[in-house]
């Protein structure tokens, strides 16, 4: 498959494996100073897509998918511009693509179309894209072919350093904050359990989060935040990552279990990662959310502020 137009010839490959994984990284790392955040993933999402499971690899999350559920378009010189691919079964599906070689779009889209639709009823396939407010030519492609625009969406809020000053993190009485211990099973299954009490799911596991820790590129212990209840529990916990090439920090995940709401503890561990960050060289934080007003007015809290909004195609 190819895709030609006077400046650029492009060619569509298969995944080749490991090695298409660090391509794909570098590319993200390359063109964050080219596009808006989160335009293209970040690194610790696309870490999370091939390690955050029991088993590290594509095969174990997409296996049974056309090319692992992922297609990459290079320059005849070898140079990766555009990689097409889902997040779980199908059906969610994201572009990474070098702003320089928008042209390819349309064809990668198609491609998802044709290999990575979730099935429906009538024989007929639904795919999802998540596409930002300010991104025009992703709407008119989306809109053009078909898609519909949802009510739901997501939010991306950015934090930019500059001179100011933040308070140093308090914690609430009965809890203790220290950082997560990455080879500590009892600590993974705690993650596990928080992770499944905060955001209603039953999927994770200590084995799976052990894994992230263990192999994860973008992991680091001394940006993984956690309160401690006074029963030993983990009752909050906060991740970061920083990319050093390019000086930004992100937030992720940053949830409280249920039964330890209203005590201020996501708030401490987002202030403790804060003035971590700013220490290792950071100039801006992100951290995406959906419409919730809770986490919201957290944020906001913090000293983010809502930079763009995106919905549901």
């Amino acid at each position: 498959m190819k895709a030609d137009n006077t400046s650029h010839k492009i060619v569509a490959r298969p995944l080749r494996g490991e090695e298409d994984y660090w391509l794909v990284r570098n590319l993200l790392i390359e063109t964050y100073p080219l596009v808006q955040f989160d335009w293209n993933w970040e690194i610790r999402r696309w870490d999370g897509s091939y390690h955050h499971n029991e088993v590290s690899g594509f095969d174990a999350r997409w296996g049974k998918l056309k090319d692992n559920g992922i297609r990459l378009w290079e320059t005849e010189a070898g140079k990766l511009v555009g990689v097409a691919h889902t997040e779980g079964a199908g059906g969610d599906i994201h572009l990474q693509i070098h702003p320089d070689y928008r042209e390819i779009e349309e064809e990668m889209i198609a491609w998802a179309e044709e290999n990575l639709g979730k099935p429906v009823e009538d024989g007929k396939h639904q795919l999802l894209f998540s596409v930002y407010e300010f991104d025009a030519p992703r709407k008119r492609i989306l809109e053009e072919r078909g898609y519909e625009k949802l009510e739901k969406g997501e939010v991306q809020r950015h934090l930019r350093f500059g001179n100011r000053t933040y308070p140093r993190p308090a914690i609430a009485e009965g809890y203790t904050m220290r950082n997560f211990r990455p080879d500590d099973m009892d600590d993974c299954q705690g993650i596990a359990d928080l992770l499944n009490a905060a955001f209603k799911r039953n999927i994770h596991t200590a084995k799976e989060y052990f894994n992230f820790c263990a192999n994860a590129p973008c992991y680091r212990s001394d940006l993984d935040f956690i309160a401690e209840a006074p029963d030993g529990s983990i009752a909050a916990n906060v991740g970061m990552i920083y990319d050093e090439d390019n000086r930004f920090g992100m937030f992720e995940p940053v949830c409280t279990h249920p039964d330890h709401l209203r005590h201020g503890l996501a708030s401490a561990l987002m202030f403790e990662g804060l003035h971590r960050v700013r220490d290792l060289g950071a100039k801006d934080l992100y951290v995406g959310t959906g419409d919730q007003v809770a986490a919201n007015a957290l944020y906001e809290s913090i000293g983010f502020t809502e930079v763009y909004k995106g919905y549901y195609w």
